[in-house]
């Protein structure tokens, strides 16, 4: 057989295909570079269930070059550190080609940690500092609404982490609205509208809670969620926010200031929305719980009915009972207002006869006190003085003598005895007990 060219076509002889031409580039850089050692910062580390680590390595002086690596497990298995994003590090490997995909990677058999990287050092100063300020305080953490009308979101448009939401929340809770505030989530100007789309939910509040989220990717990727105004505003929200960014491994500030961090956009759905099987399941408890309240509480309105029924028997009997008891209570205060009476009458004349006792000893105690009284007058009186040999003196003004020192010889006086009177002159004065003697004598003698 015959093979012709064609005018344009390259010899069969000559033509790759594409793994033999791959094959044939990773033994090329084997041959030519060998084992290489390479420093850099680790950016997108992840780690694979089989053990495998897979992560890029870039520049740390801002240069746009990347890496691809791959770490197997027996060389992760002898590391003395755990990798993480930021970590600068030199490595040793060998350059390859990935065939699956034609890109060109370092096979990773040894590494070592240099230092973090200056992104991941700015991003430790910006959480320090921030932390100083109380922006990631569990004191101002708020709780989520256990059943919200309406969910916000705030993500863009086009990533795959608005579709995971919203699926998650038509899965779980369809009655629950969803309102969507787009917002660039990766490069230069996703900060400021990051920040403007939390400020127009807060304004607007038209929902309960509020996701902020976005997919997967290296820390620079994921950068516009650790700026300072996004951190900020996720702090003061007024409404409950839930921020899920990332991975599960994947750690923005903003998540650290947000009322709940989810591991992934998927988890926040699931965190804000409720199951609605289990939401009616409650419902449905609830209401049964309420049904058998009320009911017991008609078992026992009704018990107590028929107690009150059997307690009032017919109206006759009734009335006939109530009638029997006020008779009787008509009786009694008749008893108890003659018995009243009768003590008071009986303290009435008990009072009547200590009156007249009283009265009895008060004229008795007058009586004798008059007749001292009586004695006590007579004896004072005057002429039974002058009946037993006294006499009065009297100037001739009427005016009684009663001391001696005061008279003058030849002063007419006034002499009373009990018989009559006589006037009498003082011949002379003598004053003291013998004089008084003289004086009486010579006044009888006159």
């Amino acid at each position: 057989m015959a093979i012709v060219d064609t005018p344009g076509m390259v010899p069969a002889s000559r033509a790759w295909s594409v793994a033999g031409l791959l094959l044939a580039v990773s033994d090329a850089l084997a041959a030519r570079l060998g084992a290489v050692t390479v420093r850099g910062e680790l950016s997108g580390f992840t780690r694979a269930a089989s053990g495998h680590c897979y992560f890029t390595l870039k520049d740390s002086d801002g240069q746009a070059a990347l890496l691809r690596c791959a770490m197997f497990r027996r060389s992760a298995g002898l590391l003395d550190f755990l990798p993480a994003d930021g970590h600068q590090v030199e490595l040793r490997g060998r350059i390859t080609v990935y065939e699956s995909r034609g890109e060109l990677q370092c096979v990773v058999e040894a590494m070592q940690r240099l230092g973090a990287g200056s992104l991941y050092e700015l991003f430790l100063r910006l959480k320090a500092r921030l932390a100083v300020a109380g922006l990631f305080d569990a004191s101002r953490k708020r709780p989520l609404p256990a059943y919200p009308r309406a969910v916000g979101v705030v993500t863009s448009l086009g990533a795959a982490a608005l579709h995971d939401v919203l699926s998650a929340i038509a899965r779980r809770a369809p009655q629950v609205g969803v309102v969507v505030y787009p917002s660039l989530v990766q490069g230069p100007e996703a900060p400021a509208q990051l920040v403007a789309a939390i400020e127009l939910a807060g304004r607007r509040a038209e929902v309960d809670t509020l996701i902020v989220c976005r997919g997967g990717g290296s820390l620079e990727d994921l950068w516009a969620f650790n700026d300072e105004a996004v951190v900020r505003a996720v702090a003061a929200c007024p409404i409950p926010l839930v921020c899920g960014v990332g991975h599960e491994t994947d750690i923005t500030l903003a998540e650290l200031a947000a009322d709940l961090r989810a591991p992934t956009p998927t988890a926040a759905a699931e965190l804000v929305a409720p199951l609605r099987v289990e939401a009616l399941a409650r419902l449905q408890a609830l209401a049964q719980t309420l049904r058998r309240a009320v009911q017991r509480r008609l078992d026992q309105l009704g018990q107590r009915l028929d107690r009150l029924t059997l307690q009032m028997g017919r109206p006759a009997r009734l009335l006939a009972q109530q009638s029997a008891r006020l008779d009787a209570l008509q009786a009694r205060q008749h008893a108890a207002l003659h018995q009243l009476l009768d003590g008071q009458q009986r303290r009435l004349d008990e009072l009547a006869q200590r009156l007249r006792a009283a009265q009895r000893q008060q004229r008795q105690r007058q009586a004798e006190r008059l007749a001292l009284l009586t004695l006590r007058l007579a004896a004072s009186d005057p002429h039974q003085v002058l009946a037993r040999g006294y006499a009065w003196l009297a100037d001739g003004s009427g005016r009684p003598v009663t001391h001696a020192a005061g008279l003058q010889p030849d002063t007419l006086l006034s002499a009373q005895w009990a018989d009559g009177r006589a006037e009498v002159r003082v011949l002379g004065v003598t004053l003291g007990a013998a004089g008084v003697d003289e004086s009486v004598a010579r006044t009888g003698a006159g």
